[in-house]
């Protein structure tokens, strides 16, 4: 057991004047499994790579351990997946990597496979064991389920979960419940360890949140009593003062001296109500506000928008399973669930019209507007201006949508390729958000975004009850908004 200690931890690049981190400090116990959690765009991964030594920074980082980032980069896809193995973990045996193979359901014969011929799925646990493999290492796993399916996202969150020593980076609520005993969450002004899984902490947050609510209301209104106080009190000392200058005898002594005390107390409520503002202000500082999002689907002048006939992809002459049958109806919010290189995403392609063999139909309704929002967006570069005005956008609705998904004016100035995965993929989703339509076909719209928009989203959909076709493998989300599960 060591520490990794981080002290007055200060960082921002050098083509930006903003701070990722401001005298930062907190340590964390190298056999912690802890979450890392933080709204897109606060510095998750550049964390990750301060610890790995890639940026120049003020303040101190020690630790006597040495840390591991997955996913690894590999070299030479095209090599077999065990001598890759082999330059990753030198010192493990066949049978130790065989026997973590098993935990994971991972056959043996991809030892000896070609690495580039594994699926995406296969590949992340494959890494994964590899790097547990390395002793006295710790882990920097960032977003390994942007590629796993749901029974693979189980069993790799029971495989961490009998690992120690690593911070994981991820979204998905119920994936970090299975795997951590504390969290660390990049908040907006500071970074928080707590011990417990990733429900706690957020019901713990919540709770704080609302009791900070509660205080700043009370402050508020004693902060305006305050200031009529005050005003009043100004008020009467100057009438006071005035009145020594009236008809007539009077004791200007006295009603002087009454006008100072009167100012006096004026300057004593002054002082209370300034106290107040400072407590106030000392609130909510890192209070996550998510505001209700909008979408306004367009009306299907039929029941049914879609239909798939045992439909399926067709890879390299092969079929890919046995074909699917199911029809869309308005309303529905249809998810497809299977495993990696089930061909879930085809299928949204083929009711896309795109070109991909496949066998069955697929019928599309007549004039039928779908709203599409593709898997990958790392293709994103360019200003969002120019996004909006290709996309043919209302760019102050475009804009207003990001800023409720947590974005900063500043980076609508910037260019999408400089964008963490998360931001770029709220581009996607603000864009199809903006579109009206009979149908929108989401492909997995939460990879990479944080667990505050997911939220949004779902209570989105709740509330507007777009039709809808999706694959989504966050089991939270799909628990809370989805109609009908089709499983290939």
């Amino acid at each position: 057991m060591s520490m990794i200690k981080v002290e007055n931890l200060t960082f921002s690049y050098p083509s930006s004047y903003d701070l990722i981190f401001d005298k930062v400090r907190f340590q964390i116990d190298t056999d912690w499994k802890l979450g890392f959690v933080g709204r897109n765009g606060r510095g998750k991964t550049t964390f990750l790579n301060l610890l790995l030594g890639k940026y120049e920074y003020s303040g101190t980082i020690s630790s006597s351990v040495q840390f591991d980032y997955f996913p690894y980069p590999v070299a030479k896809k095209t090599r077999p997946t065990e001598e890759i193995l082999q330059e990753i973990c030198p010192l493990a045996e066949t049978w130790e990597i065989l026997r973590e193979f098993s935990y994971l359901d991972i056959a043996a014969e991809v030892l000896w496979r070609p690495f580039e011929t594994l699926s995406n799925g296969e590949q992340t646990k494959v890494l994964l064991v590899a790097l547990f493999l390395n002793e006295g290492h710790f882990l920097l796993i960032d977003e390994p389920t942007n590629h796993l399916d749901a029974q693979a996202r189980k069993k790799v969150s029971e495989y961490l979960g009998k690992k120690k020593g690593f911070i994981l980076v991820s979204h998905d609520r119920r994936f970090l419940d299975g795997c951590v005993d504390h969290i660390l969450s990049l908040n907006k002004t500071n970074i928080e360890v707590q011990k417990g899984t990733f429900s706690s902490w957020m019901e713990n947050f919540e709770r704080q949140q609302e009791s900070e609510s509660v205080q700043n209301e009370k402050l508020k209104k004693e902060i305006y009593r305050l200031q009529k106080s005050a005003k009043r009190s100004a008020d009467w000392s100057k009438q006071t003062e005035a009145s020594k200058y009236g008809n007539g005898p009077v004791d200007r002594g006295f009603i002087g001296h009454k006008a100072a005390k009167l100012m006096k107390r004026s300057k004593t409520t002054e002082e209370r109500q300034q106290k107040a503002i400072e407590q106030k202000s000392s609130l909510l500082k890192n209070a996550e506000t998510a505001e209700k999002l909008k979408i306004q689907p367009l009306s299907y002048h039929a029941e049914v928008l879609a239909s798939f006939s045992e439909a399926a992809a067709i890879y390299n002459g092969r079929q890919v399973g046995s074909g699917t049958s199911f029809c869309i109806h308005r309303g529905e919010r249809i998810f497809i669930d299977g495993t990696n290189g089930s061909g879930k995403s085809s299928l949204l392609k083929l009711l896309l019209n795109k070109p991909i063999e496949h066998s069955g139909t697929v019928t599309a309704g007549s004039g039928l507007v779908i709203s599409y929002v593709p898997q990958d967006a790392s293709y994103l570069e360019g200003r969002l201006s120019e996004f909006a005005e290709k996309n043919s956008l209302e760019e102050s609705l475009f804009k207003t949508i990001l800023r409720k998904l947590d974005f900063e004016r500043v980076q609508f100035e910037k260019d999408m390729k400089d964008f963490s995965g998360g931001q770029k993929k709220k581009v996607l989703l603000a864009k199809s958000l903006c579109e009206q339509a009979h149908l929108y076909v989401w492909d997995e719209p939460l990879n990479f975004i944080d667990v505050y928009s997911r939220i949004q989203i779902e209570q989105l959909i709740r509330q507007c009850s777009p039709t809808m076709l999706l694959v989504e493998h966050d089991r939270a989300f799909r628990e809370a908004v989805a109609t009908k599960v089709i499983t290939l």
